[in-house]
């Protein structure tokens, strides 16, 4: 993947002499002596991560962490104190006010907590609004405002207003007004934080869907866990205006890096998240269809298993095979699998959450497949391998 932000030692101070802070920041002093010291207030610190092309990123914190402000900085509605922001290896920092517009108006969408609707206009000349700013003709505004609409599930409520509106509907129209620009930068600041938990989780699976479809370079923002965890390609934690811990959810799940980060993980149900990968194995053995029982037999004998996964021509997986039915044709004089093969068995891929597999893993008669979309094999989950993995979140969880 290639980046299209990347954050290099960020840092804001607010007052009037913001300079006086960073030798103290590179000291290392906190931000509270800093206050005290020089009256000014560090939000950011030395903050550096990447956003890669077509991802979502979550920047997760506490009240207070820092993270209204980054986000806020990525598209220079704050101007930094030091660092670098690179947009497709362009640093915005430097540029005039004049030159950070037209990048705002190019690239990037902002979708808000507070949905800031004009109530006096229709949910289509809302989604149009940034589109009527940038001098966009009427026809056009219209024409792009709809399809916005189209696709958050809007089209049929053009000429309501906001009042007639719920809370989740009045944030698709935030949503569908940043995405009317056709911005490569979606910012979204708390967008869901607003709603209540069953529009929230509805707004999560919209924009999952949506990114399906028009892959943006998304930057989100929250205080939540469960929100990160189901929307975040990567995560990224911020205390105090530092980034102290960054990865895929599931490592940051399972090697929280500080007690703030085991504060945030410790209650939560880590099974949810990780994934068949996690759990599968490399088979101890396969055998191909042309090779004949005894050739399956022997492999099963050698690796001190009973049943065998069977690959076709394509090494594509097409069953399995199990000891005493091998057994069974080699007496038969059975030169061929074929007859033997059993199809009925249980597949998932790699991003099958770890806790979808306890119940087939209790029904499957082998051991669990783990597929990729073409049906070649990449791996194995035995109940033994489940159990292990599952033993080790409940073991990491009480350590924390």
């Amino acid at each position: 993947m290639t980046s299209l932000i990347e954050v290099n030692n960020l840092t804001k101070v607010f007052g009037t002499h913001p300079h006086k802070a960073l030798p103290l920041i590179e000291q290392d002093i906190s931000n509270r002596e800093i206050q005290k010291r020089t009256d000014q207030i560090t939000a950011l610190r030395n903050v550096s991560f990447n956003v890669n092309r077509g991802e979502i990123l979550v920047v997760m914190g506490l009240s207070g962490s820092g993270k209204s402000t980054l986000i806020r900085c990525l598209n220079r509605l704050i101007k930094p104190t030091a660092g670098q922001i690179l947009i497709e290896g362009t640093d915005i920092i430097p540029m005039k006010n004049s030159e950070v517009r037209q990048l705002r108006r190019d690239k990037f969408g902002m979708v808000f907590q507070h949905f800031a609707l004009f109530p006096h206009k229709t949910v289509i000349e809302n989604a149009a609004f940034g589109l009527e700013i940038r001098g966009l003709d009427a026809e056009s505004r219209k024409k792009q405002a709809l399809e916005a609409l189209e696709l958050v599930g809007l089209s049929d409520r053009e000429n309501a207003y906001p009042a007639e509106l719920s809370g989740g509907m009045q944030q698709r129209v935030g949503l569908a007004r940043a995405l009317a620009q056709d911005p490569e930068i979606l910012l979204m600041d708390e967008a869901f934080s607003a709603l209540d938990p069953l529009n929230r989780r509805e707004m999560q699976d919209e924009l999952l869907s949506l990114q399906k479809s028009v892959h943006k370079t998304i930057v989100f923002i929250t205080h939540d866990l469960d929100e990160a965890i189901t929307l975040g390609d990567r995560i990224v934690i911020i205390e105090a205006g530092k980034v102290i811990q960054s990865g895929v959810p599931e490592e940051i799940l399972t090697n929280p890096s500080t007690r703030y980060v085991e504060r945030f993980v410790e209650h939560f149900d880590v099974s949810k998240v990780l994934t068949a990968k996690s759990a599968m194995r490399r088979p101890r053995a396969v055998a191909y269809l042309n090779q004949g029982p005894r050739v399956a037999l022997r492999k099963m004998d050698t690796a001190d298993i009973s049943k065998i996964f069977i690959l076709d021509d394509s090494h594509r997986l097409a069953g399995f095979v199990t000891a005493e039915d091998a057994a069974g044709a080699i007496k038969k004089k059975e030169v061929s699998l074929s007859n033997i093969v059993q199809k009925t068995f249980v597949a998932v891929t790699e991003e099958t959450p770890l806790q979808d597999l306890i119940e087939k893993s209790l029904k499957s008669q082998a051991a669990i497949a783990v597929i990729d979309e073409e049906n070649y094999l990449k791996g194995m989950i035995t109940k033994s391998h489940l159990l292990a993995a599952l033993a080790n979140v409940e073991e990491g969880a009480c350590q924390s």
